[in-house]
């Protein structure tokens, strides 16, 4: 296996300490050649020619697989494409569809608001009387009784780094007759995952944070093998056909993960993501996870040492965290974007979080140790009370 870090595999500015691996990827080396070749050599030469002798029809099980690795899924058991809201959304309906008698979806306060948005919606279009419960994060596993149809969990915080325990909060789930569904946005490619393990009946997650697939890569839904025989894609696309080019005049769903593709797939993005997930291929997951807490440890003790304006609000315990700290600052905006006027990058999550990734494959101890000192000039000289600080992006 290659040492961590690799940062020979990544394109990064010079001098640029880049804590937002968290929320976007960079760009790994071989991507851009990787897509250029492929408009070149494959849709400009080939052009229709290569959804067969490019495989391009064959991209969402390919790419599927090598994440299946990453995440302790069996192959042949996620596929590909669309966003990360429209995977919720087929996993949710799916699962309701499981537990007609019920009519409760459990969630929690740290949930990304996306996910609780697609909830609602789907509750106002089935017009069932279903309820969206909504529960602190320490109550998710009390909150499991015999009214909750599915358990719609984010695995990590996406504020705090808070880490939920998988195979706890998924046994409490079936213990209760529930459907467990998880969100792995902000723990596939940073934690290891174990979803065969923990017999979860659903997962989805997006590829462009942790797996670098770039700024609007494909999202994957997986569903326990199983199960998948049974489900009823609410979304009854084209492509999630058993035969799509039979051209059949009713929905017929394919007999396997494939049933839950819905329209063509995205190929310029999958074949960005594909080359960038081959850096995983030379590391081992759990050697990103020790990395991790080891840098997230040492940028815990060096910020509270030196900026005791800041206060932790991610788990001080590695095990109970994801790949991120958080610190609450009251002026966390303007501080977080004096930060990155620096070169140092992280972002910001409001009320009044400022919010930091570790992403071994490319940070390393002197990026963590240059970072807090920065931050500390900072805030100690308060540089970050100038007006074009204070400036309100759209992205935060």
């Amino acid at each position: 296996m290659t040492k961590l870090p690799m940062k020979h595999r990544f394109s990064l500015p010079e001098g640029m300490i880049y804590l937002d691996g968290n929320s976007l990827g960079p760009l790994p080396l071989g991507v851009k050649e990787r897509v250029a070749s492929m408009l070149q050599d494959e849709w400009g030469a080939h052009l229709i020619k290569g959804w067969n002798v490019d495989n391009w029809m064959g991209q969402p099980a390919s790419v599927g697989n090598k994440i299946a690795r990453l995440i302790g899924a069996a192959q042949g058991t996620v596929t590909m494409g669309d966003t990360l809201s429209v995977k919720v959304y087929q996993a949710l309906s799916a699962a309701l569809k499981m537990r007609p008698d019920r009519r409760v979806i459990l969630s929690d306060s740290g949930n990304f608001p996306s996910d609780l948005y697609m909830a609602e919606g789907l509750i106002r279009q089935l017009d069932r009387d279903y309820e969206l419960r909504i529960v602190a994060p320490e109550e998710v596993a009390t909150s499991m009784t015999d009214d909750v149809a599915v358990a719609m969990i984010t695995q990590v915080d996406y504020r705090t780094g808070r880490l939920h325990d998988m195979a706890g909060l998924t046994k409490a789930a079936h213990d209760a007759g529930a459907v467990m569904l998880w969100d792995l946005a902000h723990t596939a490619g940073a934690v290891p995952i174990d979803l065969t393990g923990c017999s979860a009946e659903f997962a989805v997650g997006c590829t462009y944070k942790y797996l670098n697939g770039g700024p609007g890569a494909p999202a994957f839904i997986y569903a326990r093998p199983d199960i998948v025989g049974g489900i009823e894609p609410a979304l009854a696309g084209w492509l999630g056909h058993d035969a799509p080019f039979a051209f059949e005049q009713s929905y017929r769903p394919a007999g396997d993960i494939e049933r839950m593709r819905v329209g063509t797939p995205p190929v310029i993005q999958m074949t960005a993501l594909d080359e960038a997930l081959k850096v995983w291929e030379e590391v081992e997951m759990e050697d990103i996870r020790a990395a991790s807490i080891r840098l997230c440890d040492l940028f815990i003790s060096e910020v509270e040492a030196r900026c005791p304006e800041l206060t932790l609000v991610s788990p001080r315990n590695g095990a109970e965290r994801g790949s991120q700290v958080s610190f609450a600052f009251e002026h966390g905006y303007p501080a977080m974007q004096a930060l990155i006027a620096r070169d140092v990058i992280g972002d910001f999550r409001a009320p009044n979080i400022m919010r930091f990734g570790f992403t071994p494959l490319y940070i390393d101890e002197e990026d963590v140790r240059g970072a807090v000192d920065i931050l500390a000039d900072i805030l100690s000289n308060r540089l970050w009370d100038k007006p074009e600080y204070h400036q309100k992006s759209r992205v935060t």
